[in-house]
């Protein structure tokens, strides 16, 4: 099988295993709100409500990723030369937002009800909803590592950050419950959920900063970026690379840069030069690559993108 093969087949199997976690996620989100919201309306449990809100932006947050992985796997079109893999990067931002808002709507309700205590009902019946739902959450999450590991999708990661989040939470409701019922404290239960409310913030801001260095263009890490100008070197014909940059969207990453060769090569030379480089720069990478290739004579003095960078940074 050639090169191009194998990465079409590779493609292929991430494009299932995306798809394969999204719907996991979204069947599991369904049932644990179902699962949740009756016992929060059995125990009156103001760590169950978090835990049942937390449910109901997951299967919000999970539907977003559902919708969001199969618009970034459509081909570039006239429109979207460029892909669609941003597509992943705006359903992680949009379920950090979610996130967000309900923990602010949950750290209101926990304090209301840490001034206004009010006495929680059937715990046995809590304490097994929370059982069932940590270890759905735990096999959901187990999938989902896998899956990024595979893929390296955005969308999937964030949806997997909801799921730790919720695994965490469910341990927290558990504790907040076996302690109200060893106890009968009745401002334990929303102690715990406010501390669960502050978690799910912080949390949100984790998803957000790694969405936003796709949708801000951040360049990829500064090992990438060795290795690839170490690759060019290694390039017959290549006397030296300046004016690298590159980006990321989803699993598609962009790398441009300016190939310096021979000044007295021939146009066809050049092209051969040019072809070899773009394909020992595809090697470095698992996932789609594009590259951008501008080839010019060594030795010229002409004003540079590192240049400009170099001078903004001591300036």
């Amino acid at each position: 099988m050639n090169h191009q093969a194998s990465k079409s087949t590779d493609r292929a199997r991430d494009s299932f295993l995306r798809r394969l976690a999204s719907w996991a996620a979204l069947i599991v989100a369904i049932l644990l709100v179902a699962l949740k919201l009756g016992a929060w309306l059995a125990t009156g449990s103001v760590a169950m409500l978090s835990s049942a809100i937390d449910a109901i932006v997951d299967t919000a947050s999970s539907a977003v990723t559902f919708a969001g992985v199969r618009y970034a796997e459509r081909p570039p079109d006239e429109d979207h030369r460029f892909g669609h893999g941003k597509g992943e990067a705006v359903a992680g931002f949009t379920q950090a937002t979610a996130l967000a808002g309900a923990a602010l709507v949950l750290a209101f309700q926990s304090s209301e009800r840490l001034l206004f205590p009010e006495p929680v009902q059937q715990l046995g019946l809590g304490i097994n909803v929370i059982l069932v739902s940590l270890a759905a959450a735990i096999g959901l999450v187990l999938l989902q590592t896998w899956v990024v590991r595979e893929t390296g999708s955005t969308a999937i990661a964030a949806d997997r950050a909801h799921y730790l989040t919720d695994i965490a939470l469910n341990i927290a409701v558990l504790a907040a419950l076996g302690v109200t019922r060893l106890t009968d404290w009745e401002r334990v239960d929303p102690a715990f959920a406010l501390a669960i409310s502050v978690y799910m913030i912080w949390n949100s801001y984790k998803i957000s900063v790694d969405v936003l260095d796709q949708l801000l263009d951040r360049e990829l890490p500064q090992a990438d970026r060795e290795r690839i100008e170490a690759v060019l070197l290694t390039c017959e014909g290549v006397s030296g690379v300046h004016d690298l940059r590159s980006r990321y969207a989803g699993d598609r990453r962009f790398i441009e840069f300016h190939l310096e060769v021979d000044g007295e090569t021939t146009v066809e030379n050049g092209h051969r030069i040019g072809d070899v480089a773009e394909k020992a720069v595809g090697s470095l990478f698992p996932s789609m690559v594009e590259i951008t290739i501008h080839l010019e004579p060594a030795g010229i003095d002409d004003d540079r993108l590192d240049h400009q960078i170099a001078a903004a940074s001591t300036a």
